[in-house]
C-alpha cells in the first residue's frame, strides 16, 4: 500500500508538473548563435528575452505589449523562448526549425537575421503548417512565394531602397547637389543580391548610372580587391548590401587606400551593427544607412526609453535597428497569441491576419502593423540614419528628423 500511494504521489507531482509546463506558451527562436554572424544572432537573442521579460515580468512599459503578468487572454501563461543556432547555415536551419517542430512543439517560430536562412525555415514552417514570424530578414522574395504561413514585421529591401533612392532625390534637389552615379557592391547571398537587383533598377528609372556592379563571397576574409574597384569607378555614392565582418572589412579597406567616397549610403545589416562601429571607430562618421529604427524619436514614441534602458541593463549596448526588430516581431506574435486565446497553430494564423497595432504602441516610426495577404507589413515606414560623432542620428524624412544630413556630393 506504501508503494503504491508512494507511485501515486509521483504520478501526481508529475501531472502538476506537466500541467505547469503546459501553461507555457513556447516560441522558437533560430539565430546565427555561432559562426561569422553570432554577434548580431546574440544581439538579437537579448532582445528577444527582454520583450519576453516585458511580457511575463513586472516591466510595466506605457503602450507597449506586456505590463507583465503573461498573457492576459491565456490565463496569465507566461511566452517561454526556444533557443536554436543555425550558424548563418540555410540547410542548419531547415534543421533546427523542423526539430523545434517536432520536439520541442513549439506554437510558432521567430527569427532569423539572414534572408537565406529565413527561406529554408518558411518552406519548414509551411510544410508542418506552424506560423513563422520574420522579424528581421528583408529580401522581398520571401513574402512572394504564395506562402501562407510566414508573416513579416519589418519592412523588406525593395521598400527600403525606394527610400533610399527617395532620400538622394530629396537632398539633391535640396542641396543643388544630385547623385549622378552609384556604386553597388553587395555580398553573394538572397540578401545582397535581392538588394543589388532592386537599387539597380531604381537607379535606371531616376536616370542614376550604376559605373560598377560588384559582387563578393560573404565573409570573404578580404575586400581589398573589391575596395579597388570601387575606388576606381569613383561614384557619387557607393550602395553597399553587406553583413558586419564583410561591412569591416569595406570601410577599413577604404581608408587603407586613401579612398573617401562622396557618400556611403548602406542597406543596414552590418553598418548599423554596434560592432561594426566599435571596430571602425571614427571611420564610420557621415555614413549614412537606411533604418527601420529611429533612436532618436523618443518624443513621438514614449516607449523607446523604457524598452532602450532595459535592453542596455541586459546587454551594455544601445538598441538598435536590428534588436528593435526583434522587440517589435515577438510583441506582434505574442499579441497574436493573446487575442487567439490559444496556441493551436489555425488560431495563430487568424489572430496575425487580423492584426492591427498602431505605430505609437511599438519603438519603430512606423505608421503601423498590418499584414497584406502575402503576409508583409504595408505599414513599415523606413527611415534614414547618419553618423554623426560616433552615434547614429535621423536625417530623412523631415517629421522625424532630428537634423540635417551632411551631404558631400558635388563638394
Amino acid at each position: 500500500m506504501l508503494r503504491l500511494a508512494m507511485i501515486s504521489a509521483s504520478a501526481l507531482l508529475l501531472a502538476v508538473g506537466s500541467a505547469r509546463a503546459a501553461d507555457d506558451v513556447l516560441i522558437g527562436a533560430i539565430y546565427p548563435l555561432t559562426g561569422s554572424s553570432s554577434q548580431a544572432g546574440l544581439d538579437d537573442k537579448v532582445a528577444l528575452e527582454v520583450e519576453a521579460d516585458i511580457i511575463n515580468g513586472n516591466r510595466n512599459v506605457p503602450g507597449l505589449l506586456g505590463k507583465g503578468g503573461g498573457l492576459p487572454h491565456m490565463g496569465g501563461a507566461k511566452i517561454r523562448l526556444i533557443f536554436a543556432d543555425h550558424q548563418g547555415e540555410p540547410q542548419k536551419a531547415r534543421a533546427e526549425a523542423e526539430r523545434l517542430i517536432t520536439q520541442e512543439h513549439v506554437a510558432a517560430i521567430i527569427g532569423s537575421y539572414q534572408s537565406s536562412t529565413a527561406a529554408t525555415i518558411s518552406q519548414v514552417t509551411e510544410r508542418y503548417e506552424i506560423p513563422y514570424l520574420s522579424a528581421d530578414n528583408s529580401s522581398p522574395t520571401l513574402t512572394r512565394r504564395g506562402l501562407k504561413w510566414i508573416f513579416r514585421t519589418t519592412p523588406h529591401d525593395e521598400m527600403f531602397s525606394t527610400a533610399m533612392f527617395d532620400f538622394m532625390k530629396d537632398v539633391g534637389e535640396k542641396t543643388g547637389h544630385k547623385v549622378k552615379s552609384v556604386a553597388v557592391i553587395y555580398e553573394d547571398t538572397l540578401f545582397g543580391s535581392d538588394s543589388s537587383n532592386i537599387q539597380k533598377k531604381l537607379a535606371e528609372a531616376a536616370g542614376i548610372k550604376v559605373v560598377a556592379d560588384i559582387r563578393y563571397r560573404a565573409s570573404s576574409p578580404s575586400l581589398s580587391t573589391e575596395v579597388q574597384r570601387l575606388q576606381a569607378a569613383n561614384a557619387d555614392v557607393v550602395l553597399p548590401s553587406s553583413y558586419t565582418s564583410d561591412a569591416i572589412l569595406m570601410v577599413k579597406g577604404m581608408h587603407d587606400v586613401g579612398y573617401k567616397p562622396g557618400a556611403i549610403l548602406a542597406q543596414d545589416a552590418g553598418f548599423i551593427d554596434p560592432n561594426f562601429m566599435t571596430a571602425v571607430g571614427p571611420l564610420a562618421e557621415g555614413t549614412l544607412s537606411r533604418s527601420s529604427y529611429s533612436p532618436d524619436a523618443a518624443k513621438s514614441r514614449p516607449v523607446i526609453a523604457p524598452v532602450e534602458a532595459l535592453y542596455h541593463a541586459a546587454s551594455g549596448k544601445p538598441l538598435t535597428d536590428a534588436s528593435s526588430r526583434e522587440i517589435v516581431g515577438l510583441q506582434v506574435l505574442a499579441d497574436a497569441i493573446d487575442r487567439a486565446g490559444s496556441t493551436k497553430a489555425e488560431d495563430i494564423r487568424r489572430a496575425l491576419v487580423a492584426t492591427d497595432v498602431p505605430g505609437d504602441q511599438t519603438v519603430m516610426p512606423w505608421k503601423g502593423i498590418k499584414f497584406d495577404e502575402t503576409g508583409q507589413n504595408i505599414l513599415g515606414t523606413p527611415v534614414i540614419l547618419q553618423v554623426k560623432d560616433g552615434v547614429y542620428h535621423t536625417v530623412w524624412p523631415d517629421d522625424v528628423a532630428t537634423g540635417k544630413p551632411v551631404w558631400n556630393i558635388g563638394q
